[in-house]
């Protein structure tokens, strides 16, 4: 794999900018930091490359964490001047690298960058930023970076890949894998093109360099860039080029006698830089630590007060000891109030250390010179995690000491159980039913004298039915329920 010379003349064929885009003399700010806003640049000529490779410099910049929408590098067969896909057309034939910083589908996966492939038939699924048809992706963070993000597209033999520098570092080579797409047919001709676009929320965009490499395989001549773009194009560039420059030029001396009060300062000294930017961030960071460390020393001040209360009540524990006050029982011994009271006074020394290293750290913060402090502050959590802990374990013996100290008449008792209801005995049933059995056989053989059996019927029927209930409602006191009971005894009233 061989690589043409850059097609330096190329770059003239750029400055097709549509909607907000704003060109400069060093770059081209796709979008502002504004509602709904939408930029787009292409290249005039079509790019005739087989195989090709783009190199674009790049920068996204707004306040806050997040931001939107996001940036887009094109390659189609025909120019996307305007859409809704950030900020170009959509239906597009060819493919587009979406560097996407809002998350319209809320699965936590932006900023991204995200390839995508079109027919020229297909409609972007914004609600789910994609996914739906993204052929490769990667989770990239190029929001607010101290130097510029680059991004290397490579097309060689129907394979397109992505390479990017996060920008943390100056090297420029410093490159990492993004993603990858094989078998991928792209249109032989097309039009290279930049295009951003905002939303409710909005980040600066612009753009810094983009360069285009002809790849070709090897063995294969590699045509000059002469043959490509004509002489007279190159002339015809260059004046369209040095014609927009005077304007430029001209618009800056109206402005400047229009307002004089202004005249003198440069324009770009009313915007925020980017190491303003990073600078107030700076001191935002450390205005946040500042008031977390005010909030643990108030805490720590509370954790210090309660310990000395508790050395307080431990220390006249043992006056009175010493004083020769008698010992009861269930009092602890000295060795374990002398224990309790040397974990207090450890508590009490580690909880003065702490206030001394956030004292430290406090000077540190108010000269806003040393941004790493946030190892002290860890540093400090731990010994207050540790603080805790020992709270914990003074707690405890505390309380141990209040229960041994409780006196055994104040201690918990529980309840003496309620006297057991009095019934009539086995024994008292029996001789009751013997005796009504003998009652009653002796009035039996008592009527049997009588010499007229009718009677002899009527006395002997007659008085056996009240003594037949009377037996079973006292069997029904001791074997039925109180409800059959009165069954019996309304029945039995009933009867007579």
């Amino acid at each position: 794999l061989s690589s043409a010379l850059a097609i330096l003349s190329y770059m003239w064929c750029w400055f097709l900018s549509f909607l907000d885009a704003i060109p400069s003399a060093d770059q081209i700010r796709i979008t502002t930091s504004l509602k709904s806003q939408r930029g787009s640049v292409w290249t005039k000529t079509k790019s005739i490359f087989e195989y090709w490779e783009v190199e674009v410099t790049f920068r996204v910049t707004g306040r806050g964490r997040i931001g939107a929408d996001g940036l887009a590098i094109w390659f189609t067969e025909e120019q996307g001047l305007e859409g809704p896909v950030f900020g170009a057309a959509d239906k597009w034939n060819g493919v587009g690298i979406f560097f996407d910083s809002f998350d319209n589908d809320g699965k936590k996966n932006n900023p991204g960058v995200i390839v995508v492939g079109n027919n020229g038939k297909l409609l972007y699924d914004h609600q789910n930023d994609g996914s739906t048809q993204a052929l490769a992706s990667c989770q990239r963070d190029f929001r607010n970076k101290p130097y510029p993000v680059r991004v290397k597209i490579t097309y060689y033999q129907k394979t397109l890949t992505v390479l990017i520098n996060n920008g943390f570092t100056p090297d420029k080579d410093d490159y990492e894998f993004c993603a990858k797409v094989e078998d991928m047919v792209l249109p032989s001709q097309g039009y290279f093109g930049i295009s951003a676009a905002t939303g409710g929320l909005a980040d600066d965009h612009d753009v810094l360099s983009f360069l285009t490499f002809q790849l070709t395989e090897p063995g294969k001549e590699v045509p000059t860039p002469e043959a490509e773009i004509p002489q007279k194009d190159k002339e015809k560039y260059q004046e369209e080029f040095e014609h927009f420059q005077q304007e430029l030029d001209k618009k800056k001396e109206e402005f400047q006698k229009e307002h004089p009060d202004v005249q003198g300062q440069p324009a770009e000294d009313l915007f925020e830089t980017v190491s303003d930017r990073e600078l107030r961030q700076i001191f935002e960071g450390q205005n946040r630590i500042h008031l977390e460390i005010k909030q643990l020393n108030r805490q720590l001040d509370m954790i210090l007060d309660e310990q000395r209360r508790y050395v307080s009540a431990v220390t006249d524990e043992i006056a009175k000891r010493g004083a020769g006050f008698p010992s009861q029982q269930g009092q602890v011994s000295q060795q374990e109030i002398e224990t309790v009271v040397k974990t207090q006074e450890e508590v009490i020394r580690q909880v003065n250390e702490i206030r001394n290293s956030m004292a430290d750290t406090l000077r540190l913060i108010s000269g806003a010179q040393h941004p790493g402090s946030a190892a002290g502050v860890y540093e400090t959590t731990q010994h207050f995690n540790d603080i805790k802990e020992h709270l914990h374990v003074v707690k405890r013996d505390i309380e141990h000491l209040v229960q041994r100290n409780m006196p055994s008449s104040e201690k918990s008792k529980c309840p003496d159980l309620p006297p057991f209801p009095s019934c009539l005995s086995t024994m008292h049933f029996f001789i009751f039913v013997v005796v009504q059995t003998v009652l009653f056989i002796g009035y039996i053989i008592y009527l049997s004298h009588l010499t007229n059996s009718s009677v002899n019927f009527f006395y002997i029927t007659y008085p056996f039915i009240p003594l037949l209930y009377m037996i079973l409602i006292v069997c029904g006191l001791f074997f039925f329920p109180p409800k059959l009971i009165g069954m019996f005894s309304l029945f039995s009233s009933s009867s007579f």
